[in-house]
């Protein structure tokens, strides 16, 4: 409470301060032209640096320029920053290529801190240009205090869909209340000065647009803003992580007077470069980070949680984590596409071995049921055989038993039934052989062994052969 009663007590005492400022687009902290800005947490970058410039005539080239450093330190939300700034010539511009005006150079220092924050909204007081510069009467550098510019900034920041809205407004003094318009006569010369509205406090609006083009360096922003004068609007691109391109035109609702001599608040084409330094990654247990990618440049928002004030890590950081990520997750998917064909392939051979295995079970069933079949029609002819046999027609009986050893050459009983037809017939021997090879056959044929052995021993009784 009591550093905000020091803000306000400051913008109130200061209030009546005149203005007389030189403020090139691009030099102050914050991501605007010319306006402050504030923001819900820290900053995601160590420190920011860079230049700018506005061309307020091409022909012959009149330029104002100048260089800044910012820096936002801990937690506790105060944002330095640093610029030194050269105004472009004020002299007619018939007269600029003979003239030899030195534009005297300021060295600004900047100071705000964020002191109020509620969901999307955070408030910020602040003091910019404390400006010291050279002047004419003395060659050394003298503070310039009517360029101190108190201001109070609200700012919110909304998403919609992959683009990110801020916007700002606020009030200032000094150099942000609005300048004073010259008259000028038809040779472009200044005639006479009227205060645009009599105060030397103004207001000031202005947005940044962010959007997904570029999205892996940041985003294009698109700026636009009214800084108590003019109307200024800008392109932020972004060339890598950390640089970004800033385009843009200044005081727009003042174009028709671009071609008169300068002043503090002519219209011009502007032109910078931004270069920010992400902080370091801070290492933190890891049930206690939040994972995602770090926040776009110059949108600092979504940041790691850390004792309930949100913190990013630098982007390119982050990138070479994610692109360790990427490598590690394609040599897995390639070591799993790698399995995964290994596997096809040893399913297409199981499949193949399926299918012979298939094809032999089938094979193996049609030789089965062939057996099944001859041994079917063995039989068959093996009992007709026998109808034959006891009907004394052993040429018929052997003709049968001859069909029945074509269709199954290894039926023991044939044998012994074509053995028991060779004896009658009167054939010993080839009774015998025959008896033989059916106890080869079947080890267990105790009816053969039999016959054999009363053949042995002469207990058979001979038959004689029938003729034919």
């Amino acid at each position: 409470m009591i550093k905000k009663a020091f803000f306000l007590s400051l913008i109130l005492s200061l209030g009546s301060i005149i203005n007389a400022s030189n403020r090139v687009a691009y030099t102050r902290p914050g991501d605007m032209l010319k306006i402050p800005s504030s923001s819900l947490s820290r900053s995601p970058y160590l420190f920011q640096t860079g230049f700018g410039s506005e061309i307020h005539n091409f022909s012959p080239l009149n330029v104002s320029k100048g260089g800044y450093f910012n820096m936002e330190t801990g937690k506790s939300g105060f944002l330095f920053g640093f610029s030194f700034t050269m105004a472009a010539d004020t002299t007619q511009r018939a007269h600029l290529k003979e003239s030899s005006y030195a534009a005297p150079v300021e060295f600004g220092f900047h100071v705000q801190k964020r002191v109020y924050t509620y969901q999307d909204v955070s408030i910020s007081l602040g003091l910019q240009d404390i400006v010291f510069q050279n002047t004419d009467e003395s060659s050394q550098l003298s503070l310039n205090s009517d360029e101190l510019s108190l201001f109070a900034v609200v700012s919110s920041e909304k998403e919609v869909g992959s683009y990110k809205m801020n916007t700002y407004l606020g009030f200032g003094t000094g150099s942000l209340g609005p300048i004073s318009t010259p008259q000028f006569d038809d040779d472009g010369s200044p005639q006479t000065v009227a205060n645009d509205t009599g105060s030397t406090a103004g207001v000031f609006v202005g947005f940044v647009l962010n959007t997904p083009y570029f999205a892996r360096w940041g985003g294009i922003d698109i700026v636009g803003e009214f800084d108590g004068t003019g109307i200024n609007v800008g392109l932020r691109i972004p060339l890598t992580s950390d640089y970004r391109l800033n385009l843009g035109f200044t005081h727009i609702d003042k174009l028709p007077h671009f071609g008169d001599t300068y002043w503090a608040g002519h219209p011009g084409a502007t032109l910078g470069l931004d270069m920010a330094v992400p902080r370091a990654i801070i290492q933190e247990p890891v049930a206690q980070r939040f994972g995602g990618p770090s926040p776009f440049v110059g949108d600092p928002r979504k940041l790691y949680p850390v004792e309930g004030e949100t913190i990013t890590a630098q982007r390119d950081s982050t990138l070479r984590i994610a692109d360790f990520v990427v490598h590690s997750l394609r040599d897995s998917m390639s070591l799993m596409n790698n399995e995964m064909r290994n596997l096809i392939i040893r399913l297409s051979a199981m499949e193949q071995k399926s299918m012979f295995l298939e094809d032999s079970l089938k094979s193996l069933k049609l030789d089965q049921n062939v057996q099944d079949k001859n041994e079917n029609d063995a039989l068959r002819h093996l009992s007709r055989s026998l109808r034959f046999f006891y009907t004394g027609d052993y040429r018929g009986a052997l003709q049968e038993v001859e069909a029945a050893l074509e269709l199954n050459p290894n039926l023991a009983l044939a044998y012994a039934r074509r053995g028991s037809i060779y004896y009658k017939l009167g054939d010993i021997q080839r009774a015998t052989i025959d008896w033989n090879l059916a106890l080869r056959l079947d080890a267990e044929y105790d009816d053969v062994r039999n016959i054999l052995r009363a053949l042995h021993e002469n207990r058979l009784r001979t038959t004689s052969v029938i003729k034919e």
